[in-house]
């Protein structure tokens, strides 16, 4: 038989991570020590009362069963937790679950656009923001992210014609990939572009409590018109260290949330019920542990940043996020080039920037899963390696 596959799955190669994997496989089994900043996986523990919600829950037979909606109590704790963590009222029709927000990001085009309809997506930006939408019909066009302005869009900066057809645009900050805090000034233009050009915000907030330098993570609808013109993705994953359970929110605009509800009925029978225990006891339970893992973070990019840039390679300190985005040594033009490199000679695993859009050339994103102690070894490691030097 011979097989033919739809023109979207051909556009999908293996992803970076995937062939990063492999290399990592291949260095362990040459007896090589490995130090692997490529993924995104918290190295902390969730949560003693979460993990012993889940359990609970899980020995009720009944939770087995199809969720098919949201329980009530999981909707009251996400309506509590946003009024007490970012002074944001919602409605119950304004708050609905999702299986992690990678698997939102993929289906949002669904409700909100047409096949060949256009939407906005940062560059650098994360995959799924412009791979999901792509995968439903929609059109991707790329904003740019420059580090002379932190990293935000120039709205001023936005063609008109591109502005005025364009159906959603996605927002993230704290940002993954490039690490970057946006003000209040930015949401307050990104709002007022919006409606100016009847355009969707979409804001993906996995990263509010991984904000560092004293600042404290907030929600882009705190901020006065943004719930007229879209909704926020906030994710479990990070916070309480939980992103095996894929669970988290998409809230705001009542109308955009009934309309995705729709479609996600016909595509899912709701929220392992257990899941949903679990994320009431993170929601409504003690907040110290978030607090302290904040601070946790900072310590690792603190040490990995300025580690870096004591042996030569200069890193500027990060601002937010389980990352750090790493411009790379002067003397390199590439960067799978010198991510290849840094693999082979240091066992130091990192991601390239092309990665993530045509302007992440020049960077690397590097993942904090390690101790401060083992951080400081992979720089030593670094520096012995001799890569730094032109």
């Amino acid at each position: 038989m011979e097989l033919t596959f739809s023109r979207r799955s051909q556009r999908l190669g293996e992803g970076i991570f995937s062939l990063l994997n492999t290399k990592k496989e291949e260095l362990l089994k040459a007896g090589r020590k490995v130090y692997n900043f490529s993924v995104g996986t918290p190295d902390f523990a969730p949560p003693a009362h979460v993990m012993e919600a889940m359990q609970k829950a899980c020995g009720i037979p009944e939770n087995y069963r199809y969720a098919l909606t949201d329980r009530p109590e999981l909707l009251e704790a996400v309506r509590d937790f946003y009024r007490k963590r970012f002074g944001v009222e919602l409605k119950p029709e304004q708050i609905m679950s999702l299986y992690g927000s990678q698997e939102g990001m993929a289906h949002i085009a669904l409700p909100l656009c047409d096949p060949g309809d256009l939407f906005l997506a940062p560059d650098p930006g994360y995959p799924v923001f412009s791979i999901g939408p792509e995968l439903t019909g929609a059109q991707c066009v790329t904003y740019p992210l420059y580090p002379e302005n932190n990293f935000l869009p120039d709205f001023d900066d936005m063609l008109e014609e591109t502005a005025r057809q364009a159906k959603f645009m996605l927002i993230s900050y704290p940002a993954n990939p490039v690490c970057s805090v946006a003000d209040d000034a930015f949401y307050e233009k990104a709002i007022a572009f919006a409606e100016k050009y009847q355009i969707v915000l979409l804001h993906d907030n996995a990263y509010a409590d991984l904000v560092y330098g004293g600042r404290t993570g907030g929600s882009f609808l705190a901020y006065p018109g943004a719930m007229d013109v879209g909704i926020e993705f906030f994710s479990l994953s990070k916070s309480y260290n939980t992103t095996g359970m894929r669970i988290s929110f998409a809230v705001g605009n009542e109308r955009i949330i009934e309309q995705f509800k729709k479609v996600r009925s016909q595509i899912d029978y709701g929220t392992f019920l257990p899941v949903q225990y679990a994320a009431i006891a993170a929601l409504t339970g003690p907040q110290d542990s978030v607090k302290e893992q904040c601070r946790l973070y900072e310590e690792r990019c603190n040490a990995l940043c300025r580690g870096l840039s004591r042996i030569g390679w200069k890193v500027p300190d990060g601002q937010g996020t389980m990352f750090v985005w790493a411009p790379i040594p002067d003397h390199y033009s590439s960067s799978e080039k010198f991510t290849m490199d840094l693999m082979e000679q240091a066992g130091v695993i990192v991601v390239p920037g092309t990665a993530f859009g045509d302007l992440g050339e020049g960077y690397v994103r590097m993942a904090l899963v390690y101790p401060v102690e083992e951080i400081e070894r992979a720089v030593r490691a670094i520096e012995e390696s001799g890569i730094l030097k032109a």
